[in-house]
């Protein structure tokens, strides 16, 4: 019997408006570079595994300025192979300039409210667990999640990022629930996935863009969703 579901934030509650991937369109499309939308998606997923990866290996918080900037590199790099670009990095940083100068929002899923609202209905606690590096009223001020969600977990202010045990163990404390008794549910393989699993929780993927069997392979350990109304499913 789960007691409590637990949340990614970014590509699961909340997404970028316009999308990376419209972002990384234009910029590459000034400097004469064509990219289908799709490759580029394909090409965020790849560069969000990197990160995720990279910063278990050391938090970005306890990185200095230059080497911060050094891993941006390598994931706008790791982007632009992925999406079929024959990139050097003298580009990859040329884009990530470009991209920087574009103007863009925080903005909630369609089945954000919705989904949350039929949880909580149900007598679950619903929780937040994100690899912030500030506040998350500082991240997405256009947005109001305080309404949705019984407690919030920031990297930021726990000290551990995901895919850690540790921040996950956090959120179990304030959801008063064992590993057994919560779900997690995000769209990063190692962070959320494997992060979940590493703490003793069941994983919900989110793959909104069907995408991830072929990047990562069929994985039948894990249950996968396309919508956050799927999660009703599992309660």
């Amino acid at each position: 019997m789960y007691k409590a579901v637990l949340f990614d934030l970014v590509n699961t509650l909340v997404r970028y408006d316009p999308p990376p991937e419209e972002l990384q369109g234009w910029a590459l499309g000034r400097l004469g570079v064509r990219v289908s939308k799709q490759n580029l998606r394909r090409g965020f997923w790849a560069a969000n595994d990197f990160f995720t990866r990279e910063s278990a290996r050391l938090s970005m918080e306890k990185r200095s300025a230059e080497e911060k900037e050094r891993v941006w590199v390598e994931y706008e790099l790791t982007m632009l192979r992925e999406a079929g670009v024959n990139a050097t990095r003298e580009l990859a940083a040329e884009v990530m300039g470009v991209v920087r100068t574009m103007e863009r929002r925080i903005v909630l899923f369609e089945d954000t409210f919705p989904a949350l609202e039929a949880l909580r209905a149900r007598g679950l606690r619903v929780g937040l667990v994100s690899n912030l590096e500030m506040p998350l009223d500082r991240f997405c001020p256009e947005v109001n999640l305080d309404p949705l969600l019984d407690f919030v977990v920031i990297s930021h202010e726990v000290g551990v990022e995901k895919p850690h045990p540790r921040i996950f163990e956090f959120a179990l404390e304030r959801a008063g629930a064992q590993p057994s008794e919560a779900l997690m549910v995000g769209d990063q393989y190692h962070s959320d996935v494997i992060g979940a699993v590493n703490a003793g929780i069941t994983p919900l993927w989110l793959d909104r863009d069907n995408i991830f069997a072929e990047m990562f392979g069929e994985d039948g350990r894990f249950p996968r969703i396309s919508t956050l109304q799927e999660i009703l499913r599992y309660v």
